[in-house]
């Protein structure tokens, strides 16, 4: 059942247009790349150079034909608040830091498939860092770090493509593809991809309850691959989980791995969405708590509600802990109404279920509270 892992060549292939890019029932991973040569219409339409809808609209494309050919330097010159980044069809390999200052701002993918344009780097966890200060980190890794309020992406990748296959007993293998830690951050119809420690859904402090909204979201991933402190509600959403080679046995890996604060009332909420597998049925946990070093009173949280668990799920245990001394029993756990080969009751103790009434307190508006990001969105692309 162990197939070959894909090399980073063939992670990254890139489709010859539009009509051949990758499907979501395609086997394997989905890939990062995108066009092999330039787009006719680079901006769609969200205007151009020549054209701007605003005067803090900026184009990026890597071909030369907006303003900067990279999206950190248009980050870089969008100082202050409320600036558009139009990004035209490509593959950015680069990692960008957005800073806490550079707030309200909106990302868009301008052919609304977020195939087309993607962010990509490799940095992982134990990857040594240039000036020779020792390694990475897990945050450290990640492609996108994204710290200011008011956050909005629409028909984007966010993805980070270094593999283990090519690191053979490596040690620290988290290679975030993007750190989201700013309130009232928003996704819609964007792609997450990696392995381990995808999305990392989290706050720019412990004190702070940073809400965060993924709309028809593709995230994908084996380890924790969605993760960290933030209330985020993922609504829409299909999570993948991927084949391990290095592996003989179950589990794979978990899907989930909030670690709430103690003090958050809320946490992570799934919503209507679906999680299947290309790995052997019943090979990945749903979730596992993260209690980390930095703040051992989290008591990590995550409701399921309304969604189809694939096979690929254990039904039977599909909650394991981190460390045994934070008990997944002890956290903020629950699932509602769900369907699916994965989602079936056979052990009810390892099956925490809200009643009707509970479930009534676990919807968007109860998270995200008077942010409304659900009643702007506009309906295009795909993921």
């Amino acid at each position: 059942m162990h197939r070959p892992a894909p090399s980073r060549r063939g992670f990254l292939l890139a489709t010859a247009g539009a009509g051949t890019a990758l499907g979501l029932a395609a086997a394997g991973p989905a890939v990062a790349g995108t066009r092999s040569r330039p787009h006719p219409r680079p901006f769609g339409r969200y205007g151009s150079p020549a054209a701007r809808p605003t005067p803090k609209t900026l184009y990026v494309d890597p071909h030369g034909r907006g303003d900067f050919t990279s999206v950190q330097a248009a980050v870089d010159a969008a100082a202050g608040d409320g600036w558009t980044l139009v990004l035209a069809p490509g593959t950015y390999r680069e990692t960008v830091s957005v800073d806490a200052s550079r707030t309200g701002a909106t990302w868009i993918g301008a052919s609304g498939d977020p195939r087309d344009a993607v962010i990509v780097f490799d940095n992982a966890a134990g990857t040594p860092r240039p000036d020779g200060s020792g390694t990475y980190g897990t945050s450290g890794s990640a492609t996108t770090t994204v710290r200011a309020d008011g956050f909005t992406a629409r028909a984007i990748t966010f993805a980070n493509d270094w593999l283990r296959a090519d690191q053979p007993g490596w040690t620290g293998t988290q290679a975030v593809a993007i750190k989201a830690m700013g309130d009232r951050s928003a996704f819609h119809d964007c792609r997450f991809l990696g392995h381990q420690d995808t999305l990392y859904a989290d706050t720019r402090d412990l004190s702070l309850f940073a809400r965060q909204y993924y709309e028809r979201c593709h995230v994908e991933g084996d380890v924790d691959f969605v993760f960290g402190r933030a209330t985020a509600v993922y609504e829409h959403c299909h999570f993948r989980t991927l084949v391990r080679p290095d592996l003989d046995a179950a589990p794979y890996g978990f899907v989930f791995a909030p670690s709430t604060a103690g003090a958050n009332p809320r946490g992570y909420l799934v919503i209507r969405g679906r999680v299947s597998s290309e790995a052997p049925d019943g090979y990945y946990k749903l979730a596992r708590p993260w209690v980390p070093s930095s703040d051992t009173t989290a008591r990590p949280m995550l409701t399921v509600r309304e969604t189809h668990l694939g096979a690929g799920i254990d039904a039977v245990a599909p909650y394991a802990n981190m460390r045994d001394d934070s008990p997944w029993q002890e956290q903020r756990f629950a699932e509602y109404r769900n369907t699916g080969p994965g989602a079936a009751v056979t052990v009810p103790e390892n099956r925490p279920r809200l009643t009707r009434a509970e479930a009534a307190a676990h919807t968007r508006e109860a998270y995200l509270g008077d942010w409304r990001p659900y009643d702007r969105r506009p309906h295009h692309g795909r993921h």
